[in-house]
């Protein structure tokens, strides 16, 4: 094997336990969920972004699509496993109407795989023309999920608070971004190149602004905690105030004595 081979293959086990880390970030919430028995108001949307995006990246590191890519079906493996067990407690924990619907969508994008796995691998002859069209189906999902974080971001700059942007989500993202590209980049790969490219800048965003609004965060939480603890006394006192009243007027009352 050569220095380049053993470079890529460092590099590209160093992206899967990132990636690992980034597929395990929700099991805290599925913990809550558990606990609670509902869902709640969490979306399904990111799972069932991730799953069909894992499913279409092993489709694409099969050696008959793309060889030599062992290390994007073993993350991707895991990550579908993982994405399906999040799915399973989301179906089992949802109302009715939502869980139909969340069933659905998961049928609808495994015949989806399963029809583009059947037809590129029946009507496509070459591991070139396979990879250029799994690999643009996979661009194409990535950036979907890559620019999931869009809307946080705006939410972030808005409100001027990284409350609900988690710090070590964002930095594992950057991380796993850059170990992808430079997994790319070592035997240039377009297709895992470009969304892994784009995923490290929206990341690299999400830093920018955490350091730019940390401190105002820090102090508007600051403020809603003082905030409450002024409440507290508040109502503390207001109810203080009636007992009081009573036990002053309950004890001053003339009990008639009668004599037998």
């Amino acid at each position: 094997m050569s220095s380049t081979e053993v470079a890529r293959t460092a590099v590209g086990i160093l992206g899967n336990v990132i990636a690992l880390f980034l597929f395990l970030s929700p099991v805290p919430t599925f913990i809550s969920i558990w606990k609670k028995g509902s869902v709640e108001q969490y979306s399904p949307v990111p799972y069932l972004a991730t799953f069909i995006n894992c499913m279409v990246w092993v489709l694409y590191g099969l050696p008959m699509v793309h060889p030599h890519s062992t290390l994007v079906v073993t993350i991707n493996g895991t990550g579908f496993v993982i994405e399906l067990v999040y799915l399973i407690l989301f179906i089992v924990f949802s109302n009715r109407g939502n869980r139909l619907r969340v069933i659905m969508i998961v049928l609808v994008e495994i015949i989806f795989v399963a029809i583009v796995a059947l037809l590129t691998l029946t009507m496509v002859h070459t591991t070139d023309r396979r990879s250029m069209i799994v690999g643009t189906i996979c661009i194409l999902f990535n950036i979907m999920m890559y620019a999931s974080p869009l809307s946080v971001m705006k939410m972030v700059i808005r409100t001027k608070s990284v409350e609900y942007m988690p710090f070590f989500l964002s930095l594992a993202a950057f991380g796993n971004g850059i170990a992808w590209t430079t997994y790319a980049l070592i035997r240039f790969d377009l297709f895992i190149t470009v969304p892994n490219g784009l995923g490290t800048l929206f990341a690299a965003a999400q830093l920018t602004l955490y350091a730019m609004f940390y401190k105002s965060t820090k102090r508007q939480l600051a403020e809603r905690k003082q905030g409450k603890v002024e409440m507290d006394l508040a109502q503390v006192v207001v109810t203080a105030e009636p007992m009081d009243k009573a036990q002053n007027g309950g004890g001053g009352g003339v009990h008639e004595v009668r004599r037998t």
